[in-house]
C-alpha cells in the first residue's frame, strides 16, 4: 500500500475538520448528505457525459493505483534483459523462443517475438514505440477523467449552494431559520472545492505519475531488445539500461 497517499488524504481532511473545530464550529455542520449528493452526482454525471464508456471505466478502475500502485521492478527487469542478451550471444536469437511463453507481460512477449522473428533493430523499435505511444495516450485519457472531475466539482458545488439559497429564499417568512439555512447551502461549495483539491486533482496527478513510470518501463524494454538485435555486449546493454533507474 502507498502509505503516503493514505496519510495525505487523512491529513487534508483532519486540517479542514480541525480548523472548523478551532473556529468554534461543529463537525455536524459539515455533514450534509444532500450537498454531497449534488456535488458527487453532478460531477460524475458531467464526467460520464464527456467520456467514452471504455475511457471512463478504465479511469475508474485505475483509482486503485493511488493506494496500490503497479509494481515496476527495474533491477529485476534489467537482469532479465541481460540474461536474454547472454542467451542470444551464446545460442542465437532462436534460443529465446522458449522464453516467450513464460512471460506474463504482453508488451515484452510481443517485443521478444519480433526479435526472434528477425526484425531489424530500427523496425523493432518503430513497431514497439507505436505501441508505447498508444498505451500512453489511452492511459492518460483515462487518468484525465479525475482531472475533469476536479474541474467540474467546484462549479457543481456553487450550483448546490445556489439551490440551497433558493430554498432559503422560499422560507423568508421564518427568519429564525435563515442563518442555519444559508450555512447549509454553502456546505455544497466546501464539498465541491474540497473534493476537487483534496481528492480528484491529486488522484489525477498521481495516476499520471504512475503512467509515466510504466512508459519508462516499456522504453527500457525496447532499448534492451534493440541492443540485443544489434548484437551489443550484454554488459554494455545492462550498463545502458541502468540509466533508466531513478
Amino acid at each position: 500500500m502507498d502509505k503516503i497517499s493514505v496519510l495525505g488524504l487523512l491529513l487534508g481532511i483532519a486540517a479542514i475538520v480541525g480548523g472548523q473545530l478551532l473556529e468554534g464550529g461543529h463537525v455536524a455542520s459539515l455533514s450534509q448528505p444532500t450537498a454531497l449528493l449534488i456535488v458527487l452526482g453532478g460531477t460524475m454525471g458531467a464526467v460520464m457525459l464527456q467520456s467514452p464508456y471504455a475511457t471512463f471505466r478504465r479511469g475508474m478502475g485505475m483509482v486503485r493505483w493511488v493506494w496500490y500502485p503497479p509494481t515496476v521492478d527495474y533491477p529485476q527487469l534489467i537482469q532479465q534483459i541481460s540474461n536474454w542478451s547472454q542467451v542470444s550471444r551464446r545460442e542465437g536469437l532462436l534460443a529465446l523462443e522458449g522464453v516467450i511463453n513464460q512471460l506474463s507481460d504482453e508488451f515484452s512477449r510481443k517485443g521478444l517475438q519480433l526479435l526472434v522473428d528477425g526484425a531489424e533493430p530500427e523496425r523493432l523499435r518503430e513497431v514497439l514505440e507505436v505501441d508505447i505511444g498508444t498505451f500512453e495516450v489511452e492511459m492518460k485519457l483515462s487518468a484525465r477523467i479525475w482531472e475533469a472531475a476536479g474541474g467540474y466539482s467546484p462549479t457543481i458545488g456553487i450550483l448546490g449552494a445556489v439551490l440551497g439559497l433558493i430554498h432559503v429564499m422560499e422560507n423568508l417568512s421564518e427568519p429564525s431559520k435563515l442563518g442555519a439555512g444559508i450555512a447549509v447551502a454553502f456546505v455544497a461549495t466546501i464539498y465541491g472545492v474540497g473534493l476537487a483539491n483534496l481528492v480528484f486533482l491529486p488522484i489525477a496527478n498521481k495516476l499520471k505519475a504512475h503512467i509515466n513510470r510504466l512508459v519508462v518501463q516499456r522504453e527500457l524494454i525496447v532499448d534492451g531488445l534493440v541492443g540485443i538485435a544489434n548484437g551489443d555486449n550484454p554488459r554494455i546493454i545492462e550498463s545502458r539500461l541502468r540509466g533508466y533507474i531513478f
